[in-house]
């Protein structure tokens, strides 16, 4: 059957938590940001194709889509209010279906929003079984036509510590 990638990115290492004020301002370390440009750079060496970045409008996320796209500027870089920490499922979904299905598609937010996500689209339903570390990647196979929910193939789940070795 034919498919589509969709890559559900976890943002890099940012600031603690109690160092600021508002959480949507916490931005990535200097650690987090040599980090996600490892990934970045080694998605490249493995032929992986971005024609899509949707992110988070955190302040991490946003950086950490940021620099994916240095590495994939031809990708259309896109704002999702859905992928802020307790997003909308539903709106995601919905922006996921409606997605030109011929072309791959990154993800890039925060747990356990995403692992839910990729659990949502895998087995319809959330279990609670998948856990995507900072700067891990999930890779997915989605169905061209049809109904995304429980449909979608697992083909990847790793750390960017494994992805860097």
């Amino acid at each position: 059957m034919p498919s589509f990638p969709i890559y559900i990115i976890r943002h890099g290492l940012a600031g603690q938590f109690g160092d600021y004020s508002d959480d949507a301002q916490r931005p990535l370390t200097n650690p987090g940001r040599l980090k996600t440009t490892q990934v970045a750079q080694r998605l490249k060496t493995l032929d992986v194709q971005l024609d899509h970045i949707l992110t988070s409008p955190y302040q991490r996320a946003a950086q950490t889509a940021a620099i994916l796209h240095q590495q994939y500027p031809q990708a259309q870089l896109e704002t999702l209010p859905a992928l802020q920490p307790g997003g909308n499922f539903t709106q995601l979904l919905d922006r996921l279906q409606h997605h030109d299905r011929r072309q791959s598609i990154a993800i890039v937010g925060h747990e356990p929003d995403l692992s839910h996500t990729a659990e949502r689209l895998i087995w319809g339903e959330i279990r609670s079984r998948l856990i995507l570390k900072k700067t891990g990647i999930i890779r997915l196979e989605a169905p061209i036509t049809g109904d995304l929910l429980g449909h979608c193939e697992l083909r990847w789940l790793i750390p960017a510590k494994v992805l860097l070795a």
